[in-house]
């Protein structure tokens, strides 16, 4: 199945390339916007500063999309897919423990710009309308909140209908940037020098303060990251292609706006944005239009990357197992109920904090370009483990720390004007992954492990014991035991001595979780001919685990082979071959009180049951039916407890 996905997505085809329009661009199309008013800021234009400004946003596209993205970053597929966690998905096997600190970083500052970009883009387009006389005094916040209500309110519904729009609106958007663009550079051909890396180095080495201008540069390369996170639904080759025609559209637009903004020298934006300012007046009312429907397009690929974002940490245990929908029968298109109104409630306070897109630039930046960070960190290791040039690698990781770490520190400047914002809800975010993940580790460590060559006859013989009553004829048990020769001791426990069940046929039940994303097979081992059987799931960390689906189908494929005889083992049911009763039995802990744990290991696994009792349970997390499932609670005792001094008095 994967190689198969794998090789449909490397095709090049003109629906391929529109649709890639549609999903990959929304976030880095719709910065011209914002990112010239931004290098303006609230001073007079000065036509060197504008050029100068021109010519490191070009290069900034160049370098950092392009380069380190496009030609480089793209090549780390994970069986076609990508993403910061597809990425350390294919390098975690290098058992490099530090590797888990840039992706979890990484991830969430990924989810954090989820929560700004859809207020700073739709915001920007609305607030066209100013410059329209008749609404020219319009309150445009109830008009963002509501654009952005009705955004988060159709995920539930999915974007299956819409989506078919999204390519052509993309289109039509980038047409228009371009166009906009030619006509006002027909003015003055020679802002076109802003092509030569000079005019940037220059106005950086030599113009006071031009180094903070970087906080505002970055602003045009925001959306880099989601070119690699969407890989899997488009294809590199799509991207590759596309993003050649996209590239020169903007490059012309921002090139029209640098145009405009140098024939206007010394004069104060004074509420203008040149992104608007270029269009023809009778345009106006179109293009604000256009720019909208742009922005709504930016913000549902960026809420479906979340999307995809969580449920990858999910498979990887770095986040709670919450509620996944199907809407549609799309591929890969999937709807997470918390996320989507986490992101709504952190959309609608920045739009309420800031309230203009003019603050919102403020802020933005801050955590995107610590995402791009620590994901050039996991790629320089990438490159390494792929035995790429050692010269290379040196140069490239350079190169990167120079450029993002100028970025960086530009950024930091955003901090106390609302960026502290968003480095806080990722903080929170990574917060939340460290817990959940480091919680998953302690309990690993604690888990006690038993040979089940041990009870393997005392199963057998309860399993023909005349004397106890039978609790099911198949009994299911999950286990994290990774070895089929082992089994948790709570197991044996549950099934021996909590209460004696007594079942004709045992089976435990393993999920692996691989590094592969879509891979999906299984391996059955017979531990006691018919009586005790174990099955391992090997699933890939974009695969939703349905045991119970994919239960049905391998016990109906050993039917099929005559391994396993399914049929009810009581007499008046047997001779009528009436399938025998499935149970399911869920073994959930929670924390003992007689624990004497370390005061951080306490801390972590406190979080960690505080998070899982909102989160979902090991039954539904599963996919199992809920008429056939047993749950029973275990206290996790991981010290023993203290000896009781206990006397005896007559």
């Amino acid at each position: 199945m994967g190689s198969h996905h794998h090789g449909h997505l490397s095709k090049v085809t003109a629906a391929g390339l529109l649709v890639t329009l549609g999903i990959i661009y929304g976030d880095i199309g719709t910065s011209p916007l914002y990112v010239m008013k931004a290098i303006v800021g609230d001073g007079p234009i000065n036509a060197e500063v504008i050029l100068g400004g021109m010519s490191l946003v070009f290069w900034t596209l160049t370098l950092q999309t392009t380069i380190k993205y496009v030609i480089f970053t793209l090549r780390a597929d994970n069986k076609g897919e990508g993403g910061i966690f597809s990425l350390y998905a294919l390098i975690k096997k290098a058992k490099r423990k530090w590797l888990i600190f840039p992706a979890i970083i990484g991830g969430c500052c990924i989810l954090g710009e989820g929560i700004i970009t859809p207020p700073i883009s739709v915001a920007s387009a609305v607030e066209g309308l100013k410059l329209i006389p008749r609404f020219s005094h319009i309150h445009t916040i109830p008009i963002v909140i509501a654009i952005i209500t009705v955004l988060f309110f159709i995920q539930q519904f999915g974007t299956k209908f819409i989506g078919k729009f999204f390519g052509p609106v993309m289109l039509v958007w980038f047409l228009t940037l371009g166009t906009m663009g030619v006509i006002s550079l027909s003015h003055d051909f020679t802002v076109l020098k802003a092509l030569n890396p000079y005019y940037g180095l220059h106005l950086l080495f030599t113009h006071k303060g031009a180094f903070w201008l970087l906080g505002a540069v970055f602003l045009c390369t925001t959306g880099a990251e989601a070119l690699y996170s969407d890989m899997g639904h488009c294809g590199r080759q799509n991207i590759r292609i596309s993003w050649i025609f996209v590239k020169s559209m903007l490059v012309l637009n921002y090139m029209g706006q640098t145009a405009w903004l140098i024939s206007n020298d010394g004069k104060l934006l004074d509420g203008d944005n040149p992104f608007y300012a270029i269009m023809p007046e009778w345009f106006l009312p179109v293009g604000i239009g256009i720019a909208t429907i742009a922005t709504v397009v930016a913000s549902q690929a960026l809420i479906s990357g979340s999307f995809t974002l969580i449920n990858e940490a999910m498979r990887l245990n770095f986040w709670p197992k919450v509620e996944i929908k199907y809407p549609t029968d799309l591929k890969g298109q999937m709807y997470i109920p918390s996320i989507n109104w986490l992101l709504y409630i952190g959309c609608i306070f920045i739009v309420w904090f800031f309230k203009e897109s003019k603050e919102m630039e403020a802020a933005y930046g801050l955590t995107i370009i610590l995402g791009m960070i620590m994901s050039s960190r996991l790629l320089a290791f990438f490159m390494r483990l792929k035995k790429y040039p050692r010269l290379f690698i040196y140069v490239f990781v350079v190169v990167y720390i120079i450029v993002e770490g100028s970025f960086l520190i530009a950024n930091l400047e955003k901090f106390p004007k609302g960026g502290y914002i968003t480095l806080l809800i990722a903080l929170f975010l990574a917060s939340v992954m460290g817990c959940w993940y480091m919680a998953k580790l302690i309990r690993q460590r604690y888990t006690d492990i038993v040979p089940l060559a041990n009870y393997k006859q005392m199963l057998v013989d309860l399993s023909s014991d005349p004397s106890i009553q039978k609790y099911a004829t198949h009994l299911i048990y999950m286990t994290s035991a990774n070895n089929p020769a082992t089994i948790e001791s709570k197991v044996i426990y549950s099934i021996l001595q909590k209460r004696p069940k007594k079942a004709d046929v045992y089976w435990f039940v393993h999920v692996d979780v691989v590094d592969e994303p879509y891979r999906m097979d299984y391996k059955v081992t017979h531990i006691a001919s018919e009586d005790i059987i174990r099955i391992d799931f090997r699933l890939g960390f974009r695969v939703a685990p349905k045991i119970n689906l994919m239960f049905r189908h391998v016990v109906a494929d050993m039917v099929k082979n005559k391994e396993v005889d399914i049929t009810s083992r009581y007499e008046s049911l047997n001779k009528n071959n009436v399938i025998g009763d499935f149970k399911f039995v869920v073994l959930e802990k929670f924390l003992s009180y007689e624990n004497d744990l370390p005061f951080f290991e306490k801390m972590i696994l406190n979080v960690y049951f505080l998070l899982k009792r909102l989160s979902l349970s090991e039954a539904k997390a599963f996919g199992l039916d809920s008429s056939s499932v047993k749950i029973e609670k275990f206290p996790m005792i991981i010290s023993k407890p203290k000896e009781l001094h206990l006397k005896r008095i007559e």
